[in-house]
């Protein structure tokens, strides 16, 4: 015989998929269910956490189990797909605010990300994505200058990849991308829509030209209900043993 709270994760998934618990609501708690269930809190708990693990809530301290949007935007992982590239598949409303545009030296920190020197000029960029009038994303950028001349506010606003491969005529190749998870920093609880959320998704890309030429540093930081990072991997054909 299956589980309970198998049973109970399979039945309340299946009633938000089907729109009987809507995006952005918060599921009836623990002891509403354990009634309604005639069954244990803990059995509630054990489904809670499976439809956390399967993407159908997030658990929001001091309020409860918020149901997520399953239409969230994916963003491939081993692809170089632009934010204005990304919103014109997406179909919701989406713009960028750019809120810091400075030319700088590199610095510490810095010159070791793109691997130049720390007095090396570089762009830095921090832009704020918009995706239904909610604030999701916190871009902070930083290009070198040398490789990407006359930058402006306004490319930025755009696309800094349209401007690169448009403008300046160069191929933009492929990128080295790093994921982790975070606790959200005191910026992006001030520049986003954080809704409650004590988690951050952190992706550091390291971008490079055709000819291997490393030209930006870039790390995204993307409220986690948002998104679904994706990626198609194919086993290698190997000699047998």
């Amino acid at each position: 015989m299956q589980k309970k709270y198998l049973l109970i994760y399979e039945e309340i998934s299946k009633q938000i998929q089907e729109g009987h618990f809507a995006p952005k609501t918060i599921l009836p708690s623990e002891n509403e269910f354990a009634d309604s269930y005639q069954t244990s809190r803990e059995t509630i708990r054990k489904a809670l956490n499976l439809l956390a693990q399967n993407g159908f809530i997030q658990k929001i301290r001091g309020k409860g189990s918020l149901v997520l949007d399953l239409k969230r935007h994916q963003f491939p992982i081993s692809g170089l797909v632009s934010f204005k590239e990304l919103a014109e598949n997406m179909g919701g409303k989406a713009e960028t605010k750019v809120e810091e545009f400075t030319l700088q030296q590199a610095g510490r920190e810095i010159s070791r990300e793109l691997n130049v020197d720390d007095d090396e000029l570089a762009w830095k960029v921090k832009r704020v994505r918009h995706i239904d009038s909610e604030r999701v994303i916190l871009d902070k950028d930083f290009l070198v200058e040398k490789h990407v001349p006359g930058l402006t506010k306004e490319n930025c606003e755009n696309s800094i990849f349209e401007y690169i491969e448009k403008k300046l005529e160069k191929k933009i190749s492929f990128a080295k991308k790093e994921f982790t998870v975070e606790e959200p920093s005191a910026e992006d609880r001030m520049l986003l829509d954080m809704e409650g959320f004590h988690a951050i998704v952190v992706v550091k890309n390291y971008i490079y030209f055709d000819d291997a030429t490393l030209f930006q540093y870039t790390e995204s930081r993307h409220r986690p209900d948002k998104f679904r990072f994706v990626d198609f991997a194919r086993r290698m054909d190997t000699p047998s043993l």
